[in-house]
């Protein structure tokens, strides 16, 4: 791809330094099973390297149409969906959440208690509107954060937890019963609010959530293998999961022959539920460069995406400000947050590369994606490594793809 990177103002030889990096640092030392770059600029492909292992127990290389778990990334194509309801006029963003989901009418804040012995609450503020789950400041968690009683009721309830028996709707009747962590607005804390989106598009469509992210968003994108599992006779092309072990190196963590990925789930989650393919996301993030059209199907509109990418933290802060998470998959200074993305709100104190107004997110696996619409830049990483903390792989490559523009 040499001619066409130089062609979209990158240059080839400082994208190759991106791949021998990572097979240098990551691939033969074992930290990472294997990489898959894709950066694309102005709508077209520079550059894709596929390097490492798919299936290291089986020796299977990574492709380019390898299907990986996407986790977070999920994220944003769920914020997509509520967004283009949205647009219908048949749910807004200033609405109360109660009005979607009754039996959250009463939902108190955490003053004291577990949830073994029971919770002392008080009111919140103020009810928590549609746009607290946008954001994450609707007082909900993770069980992950393993920061407070309240995430340890997530953590036995196995709220969240997307191998979990359960449902959308058994969720949403277990966090009735549980404290918000603080009163909607008052703070930033990464939680289960996107799965609770999922929610609301089936409630306000009259849709199943996986029926409609199908019809709405992956078939008029030509998403062909992205779904919340993958697809009979497709199972050759799953990747394998990995977690690090104390030597640096890794270990199997999801055998992609045993995988509950082979199955449809019981719990669709639009937190972190879907498999995807590199060439998949692309697509998505085409759209979304091009100002929530592509290939003549519009999705969204060019304002509401301008809505979308901009920081909606009260107050214009940053994450820092506000934030309670102890993970996240954001670098914090200098970034904001959006509805369904972190956003560069000053690039400069991400000590990146970048452009104020780019906008990303990331998954568990390691994944990663942005888009920087000044540049027309799209950047996409795939792996399968969690956590997605154990490394910095993410700031090395914007680094690198930021330091081969040459135009």
């Amino acid at each position: 791809m040499t001619n066409q990177a130089e062609e979209l103002g990158l240059s080839a030889e400082r994208l190759a330094r991106l791949d021998a990096m990572l097979a240098e640092q990551y691939l033969e030392t074992r930290r990472l099973p294997c990489t898959l770059t894709m950066i694309a600029r102005h709508g077209e492909v520079a550059h894709i390297g596929v390097q490492g292992l798919a299936d290291v127990e089986r020796g299977i290389p990574a492709r380019e149409d390898t299907i990986f778990r996407i986790y977070s990334m999920t994220k944003p194509i769920t914020s997509v969906a509520l967004m283009m309801l949205v647009e219908r006029g048949l749910i807004a963003l200033d609405d109360p959440v109660h009005k979607y989901i009754p039996e959250w009418k009463n939902i108190g804040v955490f003053v004291a208690g577990t949830h073994r012995t029971g919770f002392q609450t008080r009111p919140p503020a103020r009810p928590m509107q549609v746009i607290d789950l946008f954001r994450h400041t609707a007082g909900l968690t993770y069980g992950f954060q393993l920061r407070t009683n309240v995430d340890e009721a997530y953590r036995r309830e196995k709220i969240g937890e997307i191998e979990k028996a359960g449902s959308l709707e058994s969720m949403i009747q277990a966090l009735a019963k549980l404290p918000l962590e603080f009163s909607p607005g008052d703070a930033w804390n990464y939680s289960v609010a996107t799965d609770v989106l999922g929610w609301l598009v089936q409630v306000v469509s009259g849709q199943t959530f996986e029926d409609y992210l199908s019809e709405h968003i992956f078939q008029p994108l030509g998403m062909i293998d992205t779904g919340f599992h993958v697809r009979d006779g497709q199972g050759h092309r799953l990747a394998a999961c990995y977690q690090p072990k104390q030597d640096g190196t890794i270990s199997l963590q999801d055998d992609p022959t045993t995988s509950s990925y082979l199955q449809p789930p019981s719990f669709y989650s639009g937190g972190g539920g879907l498999v995807s393919t590199a060439q998949d996301y692309l697509q998505f993030c085409r759209m979304l460069l091009n100002g929530g059209t592509l290939n003549g199907h519009r999705l969204i509109s060019r304002k509401t995406l301008d809505l979308m990418t901009a920081n909606h933290l009260p107050g214009g802060v940053d994450l820092p400000a506000m934030s309670r998470s102890l993970f996240s998959e954001a670098a914090y200074d200098g970034v904001g947050f959006g509805l369904g993305f972190a956003t560069s709100t000053a690039s400069h104190k991400t000590l990146m590369p970048g452009s104020n107004g780019d906008y990303f997110w990331g998954g568990a696996a390691s994944t990663f994606f942005w888009v920087d619409p000044e540049e027309e830049l799209i950047g996409i990483f795939m792996t399968q490594l969690i956590p997605s903390s154990t490394w910095p792989v993410r700031k090395q490559m914007r680094t690198m793809v930021y330091a081969a523009l040459d135009d």
